[in-house]
């Protein structure tokens, strides 16, 4: 699903040492992986490029099928929106946007209809339980409420890879066990998961393989 070759980031000529050098990897379908190591390690730096919000300084990004560095920046956009899902640490909900309207809206970017994109955002919200604050706004929910929408929403479009940054580093350790359980029981499903933490336990307790960075490699 996703092959990492040779890959190399500098973020400036030169950079000594850079923030990525000749990395190998390769994640078959349906893992879940945990990307480790100390901050400045390049994890995010790592997820970034996977994502193709970046791109590498030299090296070869496959991701479900596809060369990353083939592709123009709409075309990019288009991959991403089709291909990949995002979980990020802070939510990223758009705040005057309803849970339902936030969760639909990737999938009413990539053009499916109304009727669709609402059935498949509710029967999400159901799954992760909290279908009923489908009309809630973000900043009335918990934290652990606001992951799950955000979970939701990095589903609408069934993409191919899920990706998740810290995706429990702003919640209690109660709601942060649940989140993981979430996602343990998505992969089951059968998700890719790549998963960048700096919890040891949850990387130990849920990720079927562990990549630990260190200055770059």
């Amino acid at each position: 699903m996703i092959e990492l070759i040779d890959v190399a980031k500098r973020f400036a000529p030169g950079d000594q040492p850079a923030a990525l050098e000749q990395l190998n990897a390769a994640v078959p379908a349906g893992q879940f992986v945990a990307i480790m190591g100390p901050s400045g390690s390049g994890k995010s730096t790592l997820l970034n490029l996977i994502a193709g919000l970046d791109r590498p300084t030299s090296g070869q990004i496959m991701v479900a099928g596809r060369d990353l560095g083939k592709l123009g920046e709409g075309d990019l956009a288009r991959f991403r929106r089709q291909h990949l899902g995002f979980i990020y640490q802070f939510f990223n909900l758009l705040n005057q946007l309803t849970v339902l309207e936030n969760v639909i809206l990737p999938a009413q970017l990539e053009g499916v209809t109304n009727r669709a994109a609402h059935a498949r955002a509710r029967a999400l919200l159901a799954q992760l339980g909290i279908g009923d604050h489908e009309r809630a706004y973000p900043a009335r929910l918990s934290g652990g409420q606001r992951q799950r929408v955000a979970i939701a929403r990095a589903l609408i479009n069934r993409p191919a890879v899920l990706l998740a940054d810290e995706p429990t580093g702003a919640l209690d350790s109660r709601s942060g066990t649940r989140v993981m359980d979430l996602l343990a029981e998505i992969h089951r499903q059968g998700q890719t998961i790549v998963m960048v933490t700096h919890d040891t336990h949850l990387a130990a307790a849920y990720a079927e393989r562990i990549i630990t960075l260190r200055d770059g490699h």
